[in-house]
């Protein structure tokens, strides 16, 4: 376990931590691992915590909280105004002696900037439910971060954070049913922090990933984008939204307006970001505030939604969010400890969602009549939709395993690529064959000839992938399941393939082309790899399994399931993560030298290869293995791009394929290793004049080149 969790102070009776600090607003943060240290028994530890005349803990329980949070370690953080340069901390077990005793595994103090969350007397915040009252927050309150959520991306480390050390966890768990809507992600965006936003309020990443409702107009006007986090009841909360518009044409106000609802309440009729930025890339937050009513000892659910308002007849009818904070507001008393968790989850009384209660729906009908919540209902109308565009039914199975994403009629199929003609094959996996079909007037990619696959293995696919949703993946629309044969129905890709531009010689892509394809690849990869609901391996990476959609973002091919006995052309390898890293090696290696792997290429394992520690490349068998141990990468490089690339660029480049390919998978990278080292060279290329091509690109050796990205573990941290 990392610090702050390797040792514990532990004490039997009262116990306090004094610490100097210059006055004004600290965060201070409790690190709790739940163990029984030197025999004691955890379940009989409990812990009152003051921080001069604020209760933060009352009678707290870490091995209850530990248990509810399905986790051994966690932190508790709070926001105090010390108004001194004295900050103390006191301790004082609350359970009955002999048995009394507490312990902290770590405590934080850190600075943070005035006004960033207690913004004083002169700034009034909305209070939801209660019209035209506002109420303000000063420094007679303290606060309690109860979540701290980057919509739409991945989790924050505090080292990435802006200096203040928070963590962003990403919202897939707080997502309310099958309604989780569509992932925006732009690294490349600039972000821009006006006056009112300072640059240490969220770190860009959180502005440059969103979650929005989707494209589909008809869908969106049937669902609300949902979301719900249990809070302690009986208190007032801060929550903050924070937003900013990174999809290229949103530029304009009324383009996207939409309603934004807490706790069944409304809190904006008109949202528009653009209009509250005033601009593309510029970050901007909103703040309220809400009650949520005192119940006896138990938890509930507060609950976030937004709903596109199409009373202004916005261009789109749609809705985004890209972060979010939620605190806890002391009582005038100073208090803000709440109870502890029961043991049995099944007590927590959370609130009824919109979609299964009757008041909770009512009131939602008396916002906006048309609104309807839930994932169920969001399935339901889809299928409604189609059912009326196409005036046919489309099969759905409506069993408990079923799939939530299309079954469509073996019929349909074959109306959609003309019997199966052999003129609309447009791609041949190993897999199967890939036709180009029409369905409902939208163009469609039919992935045909699936064998060997069980019928279990299938509908675990099938449900993998209709969970899967990312910039970077080729998204599934459904699936036909037959006797004879099973069927995947993907969304079409204008242009084809990576292996297609890099073979065809009438196609010449550029290096920075190149970039940002294997930037967009790795990037889809490294979501597969990290998948909440179940981590994806993919099993058959390679320039074939990439395809380039008209704007020619890549788009990884997924199959939701992988067989040892369907690989393709160079990359028979075994089955894993690591094993996902080395294939994307070869892509990258492909990539830089336009010229297909050999065949039957392999790796080994570290119990397999017998290698000693210094022949990581042996498996690249000569030229491509001499060539990167020599350094002689002339010899590698795509004939079109000599005297195009930079030394730098092609040190870089060479550095990360070589550490994607070591023979010892202990020595690979991760994909999140990989994808940081990608962007930071796409970063750099795109610094550099086009106009001035180096001269001299290729020394005589490669150990000069091995000069760029160093893989660290910091990059992979585990929470604090």
């Amino acid at each position: 376990m990392t610090v702050p969790y390797i040792t514990a102070r532990l004490f039997y009776t009262k116990f306090s931590y004094t610490f100097n600090v210059t006055p004004g607003p600290k965060f201070i943060r409790l690190h709790f691992y739940s163990d029984s240290y030197q025999g004691l028994n955890a379940s009989q530890s409990f812990l009152t915590i003051t921080a001069g005349r604020y209760t933060l803990l009352r009678n707290f329980s870490c091995y209850l909280t530990a248990k509810y949070l399905k986790t051994d370690h966690f932190f508790k953080e709070f926001i105090v105004y010390v108004e001194n340069h004295t900050l103390e901390l006191i301790f004082s077990p609350t359970s009955n002696p002999p048995n009394a005793y507490g312990f902290v595994n770590g405590i934080e103090v850190v600075s943070m900037p005035l006004q960033l969350y207690i913004r004083g007397d002169d700034v009034s915040l909305p209070f939801v439910g209660f019209h035209n009252n506002m109420l303000a927050i000063d420094n007679k309150f303290a606060l309690e971060m109860v979540y701290r959520a980057n919509v739409g991306g991945q989790t924050i480390s505090p080292d990435q954070d802006t200096g203040m050390f928070r963590t962003w966890n990403d919202d897939a768990s707080y997502i309310f049913g099958a309604a989780f809507g569509q992932l925006d992600y732009d690294t490349t965006v600039s972000i821009q922090y006006p006056k009112t936003v300072p640059a240490y309020t969220a770190p860009e990443d959180v502005y440059r990933t969103a979650r929005s409702m989707g494209q589909y107009n008809e869908i969106n006007m049937n669902y609300n984008l949902s979301w719900f986090f249990p809070v302690d009841t009986g208190f007032l909360y801060l929550v903050r939204l924070h937003f900013c518009e990174i999809v290229p044409d949103m530029t304009l106000g009324n383009q996207r307006v939409f309603f934004i609802f807490i706790n069944n309440q409304t809190a904006e009729t008109q949202a528009d970001v653009i209009v509250w930025s005033k601009g593309h890339g510029v970050a901007v937050y909103r703040d309220y505030i809400v009650m949520v009513p005192s119940q006896a000892a138990r938890k509930q659910d507060l609950w976030l939604e937004l709903h596109p308002n199409i009373q202004v007849k916005p261009e789109y009818y749609d809705a985004i969010l890209n972060g979010l904070e939620i605190f806890k507001i002391s009582n005038y008393d100073g208090n803000l400890a709440g109870f502890n968790p029961p043991l049995d989850e099944s007590n927590i009384q959370q609130a009824s969602s919109p979609a299964l209660s009757k008041k909770s729906k009512k009131g939602l009908q008396n916002r906006i009549k048309y609104s309807i919540s839930g994932g169920l209902l969001f399935i339901l109308c889809l299928f409604v939709l189609i059912f009326i565009k196409t005036r046919r039914k489309w099969k759905m199975k409506n069993t408990k395993d079923s799939s939530p994403c299309n079954n469509f009629h073996a019929d349909d199929i074959t109306k959609a690529t003309n019997n199966f003609d052999e003129s609309l094959v447009i791609y041949n996996l190993d897999m199967g064959k890939v036709y180009k079909g029409e369905i409902n007037g939208t163009e469609v990619a039919i992935l045909r000839g699936i064998k060997e696959i069980s019928e279990q293995d299938f509908k675990e696919g099938i449900k993998m992938l209709s969970q899967t949703h990312h910039h970077n993946i080729v998204s599934l629309l459904g699936y036909c399941q037959g006797d004879s044969e099973k069927i995947l129905v993907y969304e079409y890709m204008d242009n084809g393939t990576l292996s297609d531009h890099l073979h065809d010689h009438s196609k010449h892509l550029s290096w920075n082309q190149r970039l940002e394809i294997c930037v967009g690849a790795a990037r889809g990869l490294h979501y597969l790899h990290t998948g909440k609901n179940r981590p994806i391996v993919h099993g058959d990476i390679s320039t074939s399994s990439i395809l380039l959609d008209e704007n020619w973002t890549a788009k990884i091919l997924s199959f939701g399931f992988t067989m040892a006995s369907h690989n393709s052309d160079g990359y028979s390898i075994h089955i894993g993560s690591q094993t996902d890293v080395y294939s994307f090696g070869l892509v990258l290696l492909e990539v830089f030298s336009g010229r297909a792997p050999p065949l039957n290429l392999k790796t080994e394992n570290d119990e397999n290869s017998g290698s000693n520690g210094d022949d990581d490349h042996e498996s690249l068998i000569p030229p491509a293995s001499d060539c990167l141990e020599k350094g002689d990468v002339d010899q590698l490089l795509d004939q079109s791009l000599k005297g195009k690339i930079s030394l730098e660029s092609v040190g870089n480049f060479v550095k990360i394929t070589k550490q994607c390919l070591a023979k010892k998978e202990v020595k690979r990278p991760s994909m999140s290793e990989v994808l940081y080292s990608l962007e930071l060279l796409q970063m750099r290329q795109d610094n550099e004049s086009n106009e001035s091509s180096p001269k001299g690109l290729y020394p005589e050796s490669c150990s000069d080149l091995m000069i760029g990205v160093e893989f660290s573990d910091m990059l992979m941290s585990s929470g604090r």
